[in-house]
């Protein structure tokens, strides 16, 4: 089960416990959390929808909404607090699913983040190395490399020094230097989809990582240089596999 489908399965019944569903929840910490983080939620959106309505709630709108005490017959109060109840839940419901979609928006950007992390410290710790090389890289040597992430190039976008396969956190990634007008910059592709376009950063370097199909692609280059025109003019090179 890939990432999307586990997010989705999850967001869709936190309480999902099929042997597919579990596996893919101790498969990282990240799942692990968000898991734990939904269940926990559900379980506080459970408890607030069990809310006993007042008896005397309907009698206090009537009497603040006309002035007096009202006198209804009984099915009009039933109704009234029926009404009530669902207006009252219906309200603890969006304050509940709000507070659900900050806390996935929190984790997908916590997601987002960690990659950029990942794609800064791999490209310092290789750069003693890859800065030296240039293999004058073919298109046909980049495509075999993109082969298991079921896309390839059109054409280069610049001059490739480098391309190989990475470890990159607890998958492999494509990487990639290339030549570009933005200057020599640092390609990642990674079997992971982003939820969001994301721009990162540290003292010395500067990235961006856009979402791809089923994947994400990260360009990392000089801190201060804009590194969207690479990453899209990239994106934009890339055919799909069907």
């Amino acid at each position: 089960m890939d990432d999307l489908e586990f997010r989705r399965r999850i967001l869709a019944d936190p309480n999902d416990n099929s042997a597919e569903m579990i596996e893919a929840k101790n498969s990282s910490l990240v799942n692990r959390k968000l898991s734990d983080e939904l269940q926990q939620l559900d379980t506080k959106l459970e408890k607030a929808l069990k809310v006993d309505v007042p008896d005397d709630l309907v009698d206090r709108i009537l009497f603040h909404q006309s002035g007096q005490t009202p006198a209804k017959p009984k099915t009009t109060r039933v109704h009234l607090a029926i009404a009530a109840s669902v207006a009252f839940a219906f309200g603890v419901f969006t304050g509940q699913f709000d507070q659900i979609l900050s806390n996935a928006e929190v984790i997908r950007s916590a997601e987002a983040s960690s990659l950029g992390q990942i794609a800064l410290s791999h490209v310092h710790a290789e750069a003693p190395f890859i800065d030296t090389i240039d293999e004058s890289v073919q298109l046909s040597q980049v495509n075999a490399k993109l082969k298991p992430f079921g896309t390839e190039l059109s054409s280069l976008p610049g001059h490739v020094y480098y391309v190989n396969h990475c470890s990159f956190g607890e998958q492999n990634a494509l990487h990639m230097v290339v030549d570009t007008p933005e200057g020599k910059v640092t390609v990642f592709i990674v079997p992971e989809q982003s939820p969001t376009v994301t721009n990162f950063n540290d003292k010395t370097m500067g990235g961006v990582l856009l979402p791809l199909r089923n994947a994400s692609l990260i360009v990392v280059g000089e801190k201060g240089v804009d590194m969207d025109p690479v990453a899209k003019t990239i994106k934009s090179e890339l055919q799909w596999q069907i």
